[in-house]
C-alpha cells in the first residue's frame, strides 16, 4: 500500500542509522516469545544500548503486562530498574479488513516513528497468523523464533515425514511467510533479515526425539537460511519472575543470590544475544553508564 511505504520512508529519513528491529515471531502460542523479548530488552539495556519495545499482541498483552509489573516493582522497592519505553498496539475493530489493516499499519508506523531515536526496537507478535504480524516481519532486522523441544513445534517450520522423522519434506506456512517477507524487505532495499531459531524449554536428558529435531533443524537451517541457538532449559524461574517484572539479568543488580540454574540460564541468554548480527560501525552503547542500584 502506498500509505505504508510512504510511512516507512518517513521513519528512515529521520535518522541516518535507523533503529535495529528485533522481532519475536512465530504462529504458535506458548513458546515463550514475550518472556524472551523481555530478557532481550533487559540484556540490551544493561549493555548500555537505547531500547524501546512494541507489543503487537495488544489484546493478550503479555509483554505489556511484564513491563507494567516491572515498573510497579521498581516503584515499590524504590530501585531504578532499566526499562524500555513501550507501546501496546490494540488492533482495530473495524469490520472492513482492508480499512482495519490500514489503521493497524498506520499505528505500527507511528510507533516506529515515535521510537526512531532509539538504537533498538524489540517487537513482540501474537502466536497466530495476522496481517499486521506478517507485515511487521518484513521490517525486522533480526527475527527470533522460539520453539519448544517437540515435533509439534517443529511443524511450525517444516512438515516432517511420518516414516522418516529426521527428514524434512515440505516447508510450513510460517517458513513460506518468512521467505516472502524477506523478499518484501529486499525490494525496499533494507537490511537483510537475519533469522534465528531458538529452542526453548529444552529437557535435561538427551533423547532420540531431540536428536531427530536437531537433525531436521540443521538441514533446514542450510535450506532456508537461519541460525540455530542452543536455547533455554526448562526452568520455573522464568515464570516466577513475570509477576515482579524481573529478568535473570536483574538478579545481580538487585544483589539477590544466584543459584546454579540462574547462572546457567543467564549464560544461555548471553549466547542468544551474541548471535544478533549488529551492523558494523552502526551501533555501539550510548554514553550513559549501565544502571546502578540506588
Amino acid at each position: 500500500m502506498t500509505l505504508q511505504r510512504t510511512k516507512e520512508e518517513d521513519v528512515l529519513s529521520k535518522k541516518d542509522t535507523p533503529p535495529f528491529l528485533i522481532l519475536l515471531g512465530n504462529e504458535k502460542g506458548g513458546t515463550g516469545k514475550s518472556t524472551l523479548a523481555m530478557h532481550i530488552i533487559t540484556g540490551l539495556l544493561y549493555d548500555g544500548f537505547s531500547v524501546a519495545s512494541i507489543d503487537l499482541d495488544g489484546r493478550q498483552g503479555t509483554l505489556s503486562r511484564y513491563i507494567e509489573n516491572r515498573k510497579i516493582y521498581g516503584q515499590k522497592e524504590t530501585c531504578k530498574l532499566p526499562t524500555s519505553p513501550h507501546f501496546r498496539l490494540m488492533l482495530s475493530g473495524c469490520s472492513d479488513q482492508n480499512t482495519a489493516h490500514e489503521i493497524n499499519t498506520k499505528a505500527f508506523h507511528e510507533a516506529l516513528e515515535g521510537f526512531s531515536s532509539h538504537q533498538f526496537i524489540v517487537i513482540d507478535t501474537p502466536g497466530s497468523d495476522t496481517p499486521l504480524s506478517r507485515y511487521a516481519h518484513s521490517f525486522s532486522d533480526v527475527l527470533i523464533t522460539p520453539m519448544n523441544d517437540s515435533f509439534v513445534d517443529l511443524d511450525l517450520l517444516v512438515q516432517v515425514s511420518k516414516s522418516v522423522p529426521q527428514e524434512a519434506s515440505k516447508l510450513s506456512a510460517y517458513s513460506e511467510m518468512v521467505w516472502e517477507q524477506k523478499k518484501e524487505k529486499a525490494a525496499r532495499k533494507g537490511r537483510p533479515i537475519h533469522w534465528i531459531v531458538c529452542l526453548n524449554r529444552v529437557g535435561s536428558l538427551r533423547t532420540k526425539n531431540r536428536e531427530h529435531i536437531d537433525q531436521v533443524l540443521k538441514k533446514l537451517a542450510k535450506r532456508i537460511g537461519f541460525k540455530i541457538c542452543p536455547g533455554f532449559g526448562e526452568r520455573v524461574i522464568f515464570r516466577e519472575l513475570f509477576t515482579s517484572g524481573l529478568t535473570l539479568l536483574d538478579m545481580e543488580f538487585l544483589s539477590q543470590p544466584l543459584t546454579f540454574s540462574h547462572v546457567t540460564a543467564r549464560h544461555e541468554l548471553r549466547a542468544l544475544l551474541s548471535l544478533i548480527p549488529l551492523p558494523q560501525g552502526d551501533l555501539s552503547p550510548t554514553d550513559q553508564k549501565s544502571p546502578k542500584k540506588s
